[in-house]
């Protein structure tokens, strides 16, 4: 009489979840069951017997059939989980849990019985495209600006200005204002946290304070003291300030302003170790020509992988969101980390909560991005050479020659990651359209150079894996 075996099947659930059904034979129950009783005897302490000689009913009465049943039925489901993981090449991400809970299958349990329960658990998905060729992507268009140039020119000069007295006249835009102030609000008279310092050096340029400050202070004489009304705005930062009136007493202690250098080649060795004006001009045209060169590649990569995820086919699990959200958090931490800030006072548990719900979108967006890469990468076939690969990893480990710790299988892992990223991209700058439209706000735009030229490096960002 042959043996009945462990019966085993799967069952597809949404968001990439799957369900694993299990009918364990009469035999392996009681087997389980015994084993549960045989281990207890061996191990349990009890008056009048010696270690492992303790009889199984006295077992039985002694700890009760219920508690063994527990323990038989516990080991009874890794058993079963370790088979379904060997029989059914199931590759989980996350532990299994039991359908209706441990407790429910406890009370239906009999070792004398076949058994049925079901373990779901989340796996990897299997992503699909519906087409990645011949789509139509949309990018903002970004020109080189010719009057950045002189933007960038002042820049230095003010940084580079000398920083003299003012005497013989009221403070104007542009100077720099010493002054004690005290703030209240205008409608119980409270103080405004905050809202007061003792001979501070503001900068008068319009924005840099709430509206009506700067304009307040400019026209002082030094030594004179005046009240200032202003509004905060709807916006404010502090919700408690948002839309109210103040009232500031303002003493006007000292005036400063900058006395900029003159634009010759001394000033363009000095901000852009550059032997002339002419020079500079050029330098800083041509980065900032390479600059608009760049954002506009990262503006069709962006607008053809956006595209790209609309026709993509994926039920994202909640083990990936989840990871992924914690990826997320951990590395504002860091950043938070890196500017001084006390992580473990800032990262109080309702910011963690609150970082976790408004994390998820930018999770799944992230976790559908590499998806639809890694689909496409397997739809091309696409590999990458082994010399190229390690070429590239040349180049990298010199640009990161004073860093430490550096983890090189996760460094050939990254740069082997996006070499294999920019043949994408090229495949799908070649098989699709990118129409171009010119950004209505590119004069908004925020520059990142300064004519001060730094040699920097960074490390490769790690992508979220699949």
């Amino acid at each position: 009489m042959s043996i009945p075996q462990l019966k085993i099947k799967t069952k597809s659930l949404p968001k990439s979840r799957l369900a694993i059904e299990f009918e364990v034979p009469a035999q392996q129950c009681n087997a389980s069951f015994e084993d549960a009783i045989s281990t207890l005897c061996k191990s349990a302490n009890l008056p009048g017997f010696r270690k492992g000689k303790v009889p199984k009913a006295v077992i039985l009465q002694q700890i009760g059939s219920k508690r063994i049943q527990a323990s038989a039925l516990e080991k009874l489901l890794e058993k079963v989980w370790k088979e379904a993981l060997k029989d059914q090449t199931i590759e989980p991400l996350c532990e299994p849990e039991l359908t209706g809970g441990f407790e429910s299958l406890l009370e239906t349990f009999n070792p004398d019985k076949s058994l049925k329960l079901t373990l779901e658990t989340d796996i990897t998905p299997t992503p699909k495209l519906k087409a990645s060729k011949g789509l139509t992507a949309e990018a903002e268009s970004i020109s080189f600006d010719k009057s950045k140039v002189d933007e960038l020119i002042e820049q230095s000069r003010k940084q580079l200005a000398t920083i003299i007295p003012v005497e013989n006249r009221p403070a104007s835009q542009g100077d720099i204002a010493v002054v004690s102030f005290s703030g209240t609000f205008a409608d119980d008279g409270t103080e405004i946290d905050g809202g007061s310092g003792e001979s501070m050096d503001i900068e008068l340029d319009k924005g840099r304070m709430i509206p009506g400050f700067i304009e307040g202070i400019c026209g002082m004489k030094i030594n004179e003291k005046k009240d200032i009304e202003c509004t905060f705005p709807k916006d404010y930062q502090d919700e408690k300030a948002r839309g109210r009136k103040a009232l500031f007493n303002i003493q006007l202690k000292d005036i400063k302003e900058r006395e900029l250098p003159k634009l010759d080649d001394a000033f363009a060795k000095q901000a852009g170790n550059k032997e002339t004006m002419t020079e500079l001009r050029n330098d800083l045209t041509n980065r900032l020509k390479e600059d608009a060169e760049k954002r506009n590649k990262k503006n069709r990569q962006d607008s053809l992988l956006e595209a790209l995820v609309k026709e993509l086919e994926v039920e994202l699990p909640k083990t990936l969101i989840d990871q992924e959200i914690r990826n997320l958090i951990e590395q504002t931490a860091r950043n938070f980390a890196q500017q001084g800030m006390d992580v473990k006072s800032t990262f109080t548990p309702e910011l963690v909560n609150s970082l976790m719900e408004s994390s998820r979108p930018e999770a799944e967006a992230n976790l559908r991005n590499n998806f639809a890469l890694n689909a496409l990468a397997k739809e091309l076939k696409i590999e990458i050479d082994e010399k190229v690969l390690e070429n590239k990893l040349k180049e990298v480990r010199k640009e990161l020659a004073g860093e430490k710790n550096i983890d090189q299988s996760k460094l050939k892992e990254v740069v082997k990651d996006d070499l294999l990223e920019e043949k994408l991209f090229e495949w799908l700058e070649e098989n699709n359209t990118v129409v171009e439209k010119t950004s209505e706000s590119q004069s908004k735009a925020k520059n990142k150079f300064s004519t001060k030229q730094k040699a920097s490096t960074s490390k490769p960002k790690k992508k979220t894996k699949d």
